[in-house]
């Protein structure tokens, strides 16, 4: 029983041990320092990690070691170097030092201060320092070169604040002011100098862009003199290759032209022969059979117009020919022209002599195919007189005797011509209506006889002849109809009596 009491009593002390080492336990932020002490001589140091306070026996008290910023201003003007009076504001960056004998000098002047006591504690001194610097420089070093005054301000303020285990990270100006506005002077007379160069500047520029420019200009026009050069000498081939090729387009048209002619006329040749006997066949008909003029007048048209039509279509057909040649002679034109169009050109006055020896050829030969059409026109126009003439020889009496009665109605219309003048005739007897008649009737008798004199043509004979073969014909034909009709009685009996 006691031994168990011996355990219970010890394991309550080491649980109230436990307990007291428990409520010492500490832990410090990065940016505080925590100073324990009271058991050893030298304090221990904690930032940033953990340790035990043993309670009642030892204490904690905390030094800030972050980066703190103080306002370092002037607070009134101070004379410079050169005597002009500046207001300077400035910001200083400041830290405790980590290190063993800075943060030792940190803790006798800072411990358990916070931030904005220290900033009132170190702005003084620092305030100093900056006054001091400000006496050994120019207004004009000051202005220009503003991060060489922070660095001699934080240099010389750097002694006095390493024996307060403070160190300074950084000092930068941020305003400065003078006295008398001779900052803004002189920054008119940079800004004069600045205008002054850059108008030097800006000139020189303008020179070197306008002498770029005419070089620029200079190298563009012999380019474009070099150009319409080419293109010059380019258009001249042109046009010389277009020359040549219409002179073999028009040497190809005139032959084309002189073949349709000759052909038109070799047409018109068949048909002026066609038409010339079908006059012939016309006219043999006519005197020898007029009952028939109906039916020959109607094959006449019937011949004329299928001659007609095929004419037509010959010619429609030729001309199809010639147009299918010109085309395919313009597509050979063109083709030619596309694969000759880069090759080089002779000079322009031999193109010219060419020129016109072609032409000259084309001429000649258009005047020849004339020629030839001309003459072929002249044969055809002979050979259709002459089958005339033939027509003529064979009609004989029949056509001269046709060519009288074409016009016999004519004479009697100008032998009683006169009477139309005579507005009224008065007659007495029973003879004069007669005596009218039988010498109009004279008047035409005694033309023909003239006709007969003159001409040794004895009309009355040749019209006698005529009438007399028109009944025998007459008379024939009836005989053999007559006949005709018989035998067809004779035919119908015979069968009726088999």
């Amino acid at each position: 029983m006691e031994q168990y009491l011996k355990y219970g009593v010890l394991a309550l002390i080491v649980l109230v041990f436990f307990a007291v080492i428990l409520s010492g336990y500490v832990k410090a932020p990065p940016d505080v320092a925590f100073i324990i002490s009271g058991l050893m001589k030298k304090p221990r140091i904690l930032i940033g990690r953990a340790g035990i306070k043993v309670p009642f026996l030892e204490r904690k008290d905390n030094l800030i070691v972050k980066q703190i910023s103080v306002d370092i201003k002037t607070n009134g003007y101070v004379p410079t170097l050169d005597f002009i009076g500046v207001d300077i504001d400035a910001v200083a960056k400041i830290r405790v030092k980590t290190d063993a004998d800075g943060i030792q000098l940190a803790m006798k002047n800072f411990l358990n201060m916070k931030e904005d006591q220290i900033i009132v504690a170190l702005t003084d001194s620092l305030q100093g320092n900056m006054r001091e610097i400000i006496g050994t420089v120019k207004l004009k070093e000051l202005c220009t070169d503003r991060k060489k005054f922070g660095d001699e301000v934080q240099e010389k303020a750097q002694k006095d604040m390493n024996a307060l285990g403070i160190e300074i990270i950084s000092c930068n100006i941020q305003r400065i002011d003078d006295e008398k506005g001779l900052i803004v002077a002189l920054g008119q007379d940079n800004m004069s100098q600045i205008q002054k160069d850059a108008s030097i500047a800006k000139a020189q520029a303008e020179r070197d862009v306008a002498i770029a420019e005419a070089e620029a200009q200079k190298a563009a026009n012999e380019a474009q003199v070099l150009a319409n050069t080419d293109i010059a000498v380019k258009q001249n081939e042109l046009k010389i290759r277009q020359a040549e090729l219409k002179k073999e387009s028009d040497l190809k048209q005139a032959e084309a032209d002189a073949a349709y002619r000759i052909q038109e006329e070799s047409q018109r040749k068949v048909i002026e022969v066609t038409a010339a006997e079908a006059d012939i066949a016309k006219q043999e008909k006519s005197v020898e059979l007029r009952k028939k003029e109906a039916e020959v007048k109607e094959q006449e048209l019937s011949a004329t117009i299928r001659k007609q039509a095929d004419a037509d279509k010959y010619r429609q057909q030729q001309m199809a020919d010639v147009e299918l040649y010109k085309r395919q002679k313009d597509a050979e034109a063109k083709k030619f022209e596309m694969e000759r169009e880069a090759e080089a050109i002779r000079v322009n006055a031999d193109a010219i002599k060419y020129k016109a020896e072609q032409e000259a050829e084309a001429i000649k030969a258009k005047g020849l195919a004339e020629a030839e059409a001309i003459r072929a026109k002249g044969i055809a126009e002979a050979e259709a007189t002459e089958k005339k003439a033939e027509a003529m020889a064979k009609m004989k009496e029949a056509a001269i005797l046709e060519m009288y009665f074409n016009v016999l109605p004519e004479i009697a219309a100008n032998v009683a011509k006169p009477l139309e003048n005579i507005d009224k005739i008065t007659m007495y007897g029973e003879g004069n209506t007669s005596k009218l008649v039988e010498d109009i009737t004279k008047s035409t008798t005694q033309i023909t006889e003239g006709l007969t004199s003159g001409l040794g043509f004895d009309i009355k004979s040749v019209l006698a002849g005529a009438l007399g073969g028109k009944m025998l014909a007459d008379a024939a034909n009836k005989d053999s109809k007559s006949e005709g009709r018989n035998e067809s009685k004779g035919n119908k009996n015979t069968k009726k009596d088999e």
